[in-house]
């Protein structure tokens, strides 16, 4: 059966839509047709490259009637405004996570795409691996028992990127906590399966230089006395890809020879307009379309212990470890690496079927970034309220 493509517009087309690009071209359910940035250089690259519209405002992108849904890949802290234009226009929404900063920003856009009648998707975020939701249906089958505990760890190089003034700031949605933390929540929430109750938590800010959240450590705890613990680190020292048999977080062979690449890079800058610009030189139509990866992107080692079994997930599948028997299930890489976030916008588009993570979703793993973040301060537990 023909697949009647949904006319895809995006806005921003910065590292978001780098990062998702690859999955779009390689899709069957998404076909861009139309863009909003801006930077003149970005618009003249997306027309040369697909063909459509570039425009300078999100207004004009609502305006578009040939454009159905639009990916929201700007920058967190304008979220609302975009969502809330573009709904109003009769977009169907993408939006990349986390949904918002602020939880008013959430239910703001939430109620936006109710007020409007279109159906609002929250993501990608790495709750959409290949290996996440092959083990999501291993556990579905009910031979391992229930999910009793999870460890996810996760030791990378993020604050030590080329980043925005803005993105070193909290207040304005910088930090580890809302761009790596709701990684690692919409994970175990998949996993888990079950509704979130409590969350502590500390976190890290270590270097003056840039300070914001660089690491945390949360423990959530789940219905039936279940529990996840989240442990992260962006202070780019040790790398925990090498547990994951040297397999980057997008599904690449890393080089042993580029260890410190980011801190070497950031050595470079002295103002943080410098650094900006570096950061400028990763978006599209500064750098090419990353090739196609030969393994499922991942978020870090992630160990899922359920009654009968451990589940380690890798980027190359599961290792299962039962109570006499070791096996290991393949979760190979999908050509379109986030293809079940653009299914599932298709779904909801085409056959009005409610998104698998919708925007009460994205605001509940939002809410757990800011528990993160409360009990990090109060040195206490944080009540859970906006869970679903």
């Amino acid at each position: 059966m023909t697949c009647d493509p949904v006319r895809l517009g995006v806005a921003g087309l910065g590292r978001g839509f780098m990062l998702t690009l690859p999955s779009i071209l390689a899709d069957k359910h998404v076909r861009l047709v139309a863009a909003a940035a801006p930077r003149a250089e970005s618009r003249e690259a997306f027309v040369a490259e697909f063909g459509g519209r570039a425009y300078a405002t999100i207004e004009e992108l609502a305006a578009d009637p040939d454009v159905e849904a639009v990916y929201i890949a700007t920058p967190h802290q304008m979220h609302r405004e975009h969502a809330e234009i573009l709904a109003a226009g009769g977009k169907h929404l993408l939006v990349e996570k986390p949904l918002a900063i602020s939880l008013d920003d959430a239910t703001a856009i939430v109620d936006a795409a109710a007020r409007a009648g279109v159906r609002l998707v929250t993501g990608p975020s790495h709750s959409f691996d290949q290996p996440v939701l092959a083990a999501r249906r291993l556990i579905d089958e009910g031979r391992f028992g229930r999910v009793r505990m999870i460890h996810a760890l996760n030791y990378t190089d993020f604050l030590c990127r080329p980043r925005r003034p803005e993105e070193l700031s909290t207040e304005l949605g910088g930090g580890v906590v809302f761009s790596q933390a709701v990684h690692q929540v919409d994970v175990v929430r998949v996993l888990m399966g079950g509704e979130a109750l409590t969350v502590s938590a500390m976190t890290g800010a270590w270097d003056p230089a840039r300070p914001t959240e660089g690491a945390y450590a949360a423990l959530i705890r789940f219905d039936g006395g279940r529990f996840a613990n989240l442990v992260y680190s962006g202070y780019a020292h040790f790398d925990s890809d090498t547990w994951q048999d040297d397999i980057g977080e997008l599904g690449a062979v890393k080089d042993p020879a580029k260890y410190g690449a980011a801190r070497r890079a950031l050595a470079t800058v002295s103002s943080p307009e410098e650094e900006a610009a570096l950061k400028s030189g990763r978006t599209f139509g500064a750098v090419d379309v990353p090739p196609a990866a030969p393994h499922a992107e991942h978020f870090g080692p992630v160990i899922v212990s359920c009654d009968r079994a451990d589940l380690r997930l890798t980027a190359k599948g599961i290792e299962v470890w039962g109570d006499t028997e070791r096996s290991f299930i393949a979760a190979p890489a999908d050509p379109s690496p986030r293809a079940e976030v653009l299914k599932g916008l298709y779904d909801a588009v085409r056959g009005n079927n409610p998104p698998i993570q919708s925007g009460g979703w994205g605001r509940a793993s939002l809410e757990l970034c800011h528990a993160i973040l409360e009990s990090a301060t109060t040195g206490g537990p944080v009540q859970l309220q906006h869970q679903s």
